[in-house]
């Protein structure tokens, strides 16, 4: 088995600083040490994102999200937009204004109750993200290399469960 990098070294020095200074408490530290992982992965994979691939794009990685989620789904009404990116409804109305204004994304009154807004990419934004796409898969690629694709499938089986555990409804 390979050495661990400096960078993973200092996560597990983290953990069993944790587990020393907590020790004596009955807690669950494989389930703290995985669901912390989790954070720290979905922070560092979101910050480089932000900082390589989508800044070439001038996106955020909630206005990436958005313009994927529209992509692959198509014309979404807002509250159902905002639950598939993860993000409140008030953060998604920021969000759309901006992407509106870069002409990527355009909101249009549901015919059947007007109260309903419904959100769709335009051409330009269909443009943006189709070319975007591919640079984006080739970061997950970089992000989950050193993992076999059956590590890749387990990690993702597992994280399916988490997600799973976490949903309320």
């Amino acid at each position: 088995m390979p050495e661990p990098s400096s960078d993973n070294q200092e996560i597990l020095d983290a953990e069993k600083l944790v587990q020393e200074r907590l020790g004596d408490h009955p807690l669950d530290f494989a389930s703290l040490d995985a669901i912390s992982n989790i954070y720290r992965a979905a922070a560092a994979v979101s910050r480089r994102a932000e900082r390589t691939v989508l800044a070439d794009y001038r996106l955020s990685w909630g206005g990436f999200t958005i313009l994927w989620v529209l992509w692959v789904w198509g014309e979404m009404e807002t509250a159902q937009l905002a639950k598939e990116c993860g993000i409140a409804k008030g953060t998604l109305t920021g969000m759309l204004t901006t992407l509106e204004n870069r002409e990527l994304v355009q909101r249009s009154r549901a015919t059947d109750d007007k109260r309903r807004m419904m959100v769709q990419l335009t051409d330009s934004g269909t443009e943006l993200i189709a070319e975007l796409f591919p640079r984006f898969n080739a970061y997950e690629a970089e992000m989950s290399d050193g993992l076999s694709v059956q590590e890749k499938q387990d990690l993702a089986r597992s994280l399916r469960t988490v997600i799973t555990n976490a949903t309320d409804d």
